[in-house]
């Protein structure tokens, strides 16, 4: 990946940290994109930045299309071009407090806010990302979406939904630019360690990760951030694989 440009959305935190890190131990070009402040996230910016090659931050809403469309300009008048794209912002279950609901019980706002993060908000970077793809005709995204974008869980609210619309966006995306030597993969992770989303749920309690690893995940344990930055790596490098919705849940697709 040496000098290649990577965009990661959400590449202050979790997974997308982990995954600019490794990107960046791999010489390539990382560009953060965060809805949070540079301040707030100067410290991982810094973080990645000291694994070697270069990295750049923009403040960036990916619900905004106005917003996506005018950085990733920015982006393509100091890079010249997109080799990889992590499409990884996301939000949980009510988009707000990390509460659990069932569909009767969200509201209007909290339906809206998880769709336009989780799902308008790949369209979006996806968009712009496969038109600067399209003239290289070549490059590769990796969308995270969720293993509760394929099997539904009761009263997560908008988030499976969203998901399963990730994953779709996926396929669509790859069919359509499989011409231009573009792939479009995503990542369908389980309960994984060091991510916000399990620290924000009921999975840090001990009894309640004890009941997900012996009764829900087969392989009976919750995964590491290694794991799911492997995975990443693998489909950005592959030049054979795409449409892919890749597991990385212990099993629970087939459970």
């Amino acid at each position: 990946m040496n000098g290649k440009v990577v965009v990661i959305t959400g590449g202050s935190t979790g997974i997308g940290k982990a995954v600019a890190i490794e990107c960046a131990k791999n010489q390539a070009n990382v560009v953060i994109l965060s809805i949070e402040d540079y301040e707030k996230v100067e410290g991982a910016v810094r973080e990645i930045e000291s694994y070697g090659g270069s990295v750049s931050y923009y403040k960036c809403d990916v619900s905004s299309e106005e917003n996506v469309s005018e950085v990733f300009t920015k982006i393509i008048s100091k890079y010249g071009r997109i080799d990889y794209a992590f499409n990884n912002a996301g939000i949980g279950p009510d988009g707000v407090r990390m509460q659990y609901k069932s569909l009767i019980e969200l509201s209007e706002g909290e339906w809206d806010k998880v769709l336009e993060v989780n799902m308008k908000g790949v369209w979006l970077c996806m968009k712009y990302e496969l038109m600067q793809m399209r003239k290289q005709k070549d490059g590769s995204i990796v969308n995270t979406a969720s293993i509760g974008g394929y099997k539904m869980a009761p009263e997560f609210g908008a988030y499976g939904p969203s998901k399963a619309g990730v994953i779709a966006l996926t396929e669509l995306a790859a069919l359509e630019n499989s011409e231009y030597n573009i792939k479009v993969n995503c990542i369908c992770p389980g309960p994984i360690k060091g991510t916000e989303l399990s620290k924000n749920s009921s999975s840090v309690n001990p009894d309640e990760e004890k009941i997900l690893c012996e009764h829900v995940i087969p392989l009976k344990k919750m995964g590491v951030l290694s794991e799911v930055v492997n995975s990443v790596m693998f489909l950005f490098e592959s030049t054979h694989t795409t449409g892919q919705k890749l597991f990385i849940d212990g099993g629970m697709h087939i459970k």
